[in-house]
This record gives structure tokens, C-alpha cells and sequence, in this order.
């Protein structure tokens, strides 16, 4: 049945993750024996789940990634679920189905918080335009990247207009003209991902990058997340301007409440200890 997916698993779940430091969130796409595809049933689970995390306050990450699939391969997400696509009456029907994937991903995008993708397997067509929409991508050594669209007789669209900034525009042409499939490694070199692991590394991996998020400035990384929102849009002049004036802001609250001053506060006091101790 188009738009279903399997049994009693969620389509969309978001478990949270309590730390010292702010809480955790993370998304898990199930689609089980369809290597989670994307169909109509998970993407309006996604749409209903995944923007009202904006709203938390306490929220210092997202992580993104694929649940255990039963077909003898793990995926992040193996693309659009071609057996519902194919039945498209018209259109229109095709419009509002790949509109729902984008706001997915403008989901993701529009998070105030850093979204690192865990991805623990093929992640293809839909799959990655997904992954390119997280901020930090970790992936299993056994991955397979790819767009495999014009192959099924329609075109890469929506997020993947970002992939020549991403990765350059030679080598989106490739993904997207010629449908090509690639290794981890090569989506590595390629800056597809950001770092490569074995499968059993994999969350230890994830665990170490988000450590590490949890040490910055919460509001920085706001602020950085919002920065990179902007390069994205506008001129390289309008762009400056507004790092100059975001620049201000940690240091808008008074005493230590201004989390720039009082970071740095502390980090001259921690090198002063360590020189003390030379």
C-alpha cells in the first residue's frame, strides 16, 4: 500500500538524550524492508515531529540517522519509495510529494542547533539530499552515496541544488547526469561527508563529535548555525556585514551572563593554570 511502512515501528521516532551541559535529540527514519525509503506516511511523520524541536530551548544537537532495516543491507535512507512514485496520477501529485521531501529538509536546515547525520548506511536520491541538509555527516566505511534519479526517468531536484556548493560543480553533474553511485571514501574526498568509519567505530565516532558540540558556546553555535544560513542567500558583502554584527551579540548580557565574556574568562584563567604549572 503506497504511503505504509512496517507493523508497529514508527515511521518517525525522536528519542532525547539528557547531559550536563542541554539535551540531545535524535531522529530515526524507519521504513524496515524498503531500506527507509521516504513515502508520504514518513515524511508527514517527519513534518510533524522534527520542526517543533526548534522551539526547545535546551536542545544543543540533533542527530539524524537510518533504523535497522531486514533486508540483509542497512541504509540511512535509500532514497524515495519508488512504489509509490510510480503510481503518481499526475503532476501535480509529483509536485506535492517532492515538496514534502524539501520541507523535510528545510526541517533540518531551519534547526537553530548543529543536525549531525549518523549515517549508517546507503544513503541515495532522497536518502541524500537529506544527509546534505545536516551540518556534519559521520558514515560507515561500507556506505554507498548516490543520485540515482535520472536513471528511474526523473530529475534530482529540491536540496540538491546545494550540491555544487557543496562538493563542487563537476562532480554534482557527475552524481546527477550520470546517476553515478559512490564509495564512502570517494564521498569523503569529495566532502560529501565529513568523516568515514567502520560500522562498529560509528557511534563512538557520532558520540565524540557531539562531546565536542557540548563544550562550545550554545549560543554561538546558534549563531554560526544562523551565519551559515545566510552565506548561503546573500551577497559576500551582506554576509560580512552581519557576521560583524553577530559578532556583538555574545557580549550583549551583562557580567557573565554574556556568554562570549565569559568563555573567554575562562579560557585565559585555564592558560593561565597551565603556564602556572610549567
Amino acid at each position: 500500500m503506497p504511503g505504509s511502512t512496517d507493523g508497529e515501528i514508527p515511521p518517525v521516532a525522536i528519542s532525547f538524550s539528557q547531559r550536563p551541559n542541554g539535551t540531545i535529540a535524535t531522529v530515526t527514519v524507519s521504513n524496515p524492508r524498503k531500506l527507509n525509503s521516504l513515502n508520504t506516511t514518513v515524511l508527514d511523520a517527519f513534518l510533524a515531529s522534527v520542526p517543533p524541536l526548534a522551539q526547545r530551548s535546551d536542545l544543543r544537537c540533533v542527530i539524524v540517522t537510518g533504523g535497522p532495516c531486514s533486508v540483509g543491507q542497512q541504509a540511512f535512507i535509500g532514497g524515495a519509495d519508488i512504489s509509490e512514485m510510480k503510481d503518481f496520477p499526475n503532476a501535480a501529485a509529483g509536485r506535492t510529494f517532492i515538496n514534502k521531501l524539501h520541507l523535510a529538509c528545510k526541517a533540518l536546515r531551519d534547526l537553530p542547533v548543529p543536525v549531525l547525520a549518523r549515517v549508517n548506511g546507503h544513503a541515495l536520491g532522497g536518502g541524500l539530499v537529506v544527509m546534505a541538509s545536516a551540518d556534519l555527516r559521520i558514515a560507515t566505511s561500507d556506505a554507498r552515496f548516490g543520485m540515482p534519479e535520472v536513471q528511474r526517468g526523473v530529475p534530482s531536484t529540491i536540496e540538491a541544488a546545494m550540491l555544487p556548493l557543496q562538493i563542487g560543480a563537476a562532480r554534482a553533474r557527475r552524481l546527477l547526469l550520470l546517476g553515478d553511485t559512490i564509495s564512502a571514501g570517494e564521498a569523503e574526498s569529495w566532502g560529501l561527508v565529513n568523516r568515514v568509519v567502520d560500522a562498529d567505530l560509528l557511534d563512538g565516532a557520532v558520540e565524540e563529535w557531539v562531546d565536542r558540540l557540548l563544550m562550545n558556546g550554545p549560543g554561538a553555535l546558534r549563531i554560526q548555525k544562523k551565519l551559515f544560513s545566510m552565506w548561503e542567500r546573500v551577497p559576500l558583502r551582506e554576509a560580512i556585514e552581519a557576521g560583524v554584527w553577530e559578532f556583538g551579540t555574545p557580549f550583549e548580557a551583562a557580567g557573565s551572563e554574556a556568554e562570549g565574556r565569559r568563555m573567554m574568562n575562562e579560557f585565559a584563567s585555564q592558560n593561565r593554570q597551565r603556564k602556572g604549572r610549567l
